[in-house]
C-alpha cells in the first residue's frame, strides 16, 4: 500500500495480549478479514456519522491485526487529524462481534469497526506510523 494512500497506520489489535476486558486475542483470530475495509470510528461511538471519521483497511499479520487508516473530509475527521498529528491521540481499538471464543482466548470472530481512543483494551494496539507531514491540516 503506497504512502499516498493513508494517513495513518498501526495495530487494531496485536495477538496474544491480555486486554482490559480479560480477553486475549489469539493470533489468526481475525484473518478471515485479511484486506477489509471497515469504519474508522471515534471511540466506538457510531450512533451518529459525524462519528464516522473515516476507514481502515486490514491487514493480518504475524503479531495481530494492522490497519492502514483514511480520514474522510467531515469536521470531526479534521479535528481527529489533528489530535493523530500532534500526538494526543495514539491508541486503537476494534468493535468485533460473533467472537469464537475458548475461555479468555478468542479464536474468531468479525471486526465490525477500528475506533481512535484515548485509552484501549488491547496493550498493543498503536498507532505506529503517521504517513501525512506533520502540521498539515487538510483531512
Amino acid at each position: 500500500m503506497a504512502k499516498k494512500d493513508y494517513d495513518f497506520s498501526g495495530w487494531a489489535t496485536k495477538a496474544n495480549m491480555l486486554c482490559s476486558d480479560g480477553r486475549t486475542i489469539r493470533k489468526g483470530a481475525f484473518s478471515g478479514q485479511d484486506g477489509a475495509r471497515v469504519p474508522l470510528v471515534w471511540n466506538h461511538n457510531y450512533s451518529s456519522p459525524d462519528n464516522v471519521i473515516g476507514h481502515a483497511d486490514l491487514v493480518d499479520m504475524d503479531d495481530g491485526m494492522y490497519a492502514y487508516c483514511s480520514f474522510n473530509q467531515s469536521e470531526s475527521a479534521r479535528t481527529a487529524k489533528i489530535g493523530v498529528q500532534h500526538g494526543d491521540i495514539t491508541n486503537l481499538s476494534i468493535y468485533a462481534n460473533h467472537l469464537k471464543q475458548v475461555g479468555g482466548d478468542v479464536l474468531g470472530g468479525q471486526i465490525k469497526e477500528v475506533s481512535l481512543v484515548l485509552a484501549g483494551a488491547n496493550p498493543g494496539a498503536t498507532i505506529d506510523n503517521i504517513a501525512f507531514a506533520h502540521g498539515d491540516g487538510e483531512a
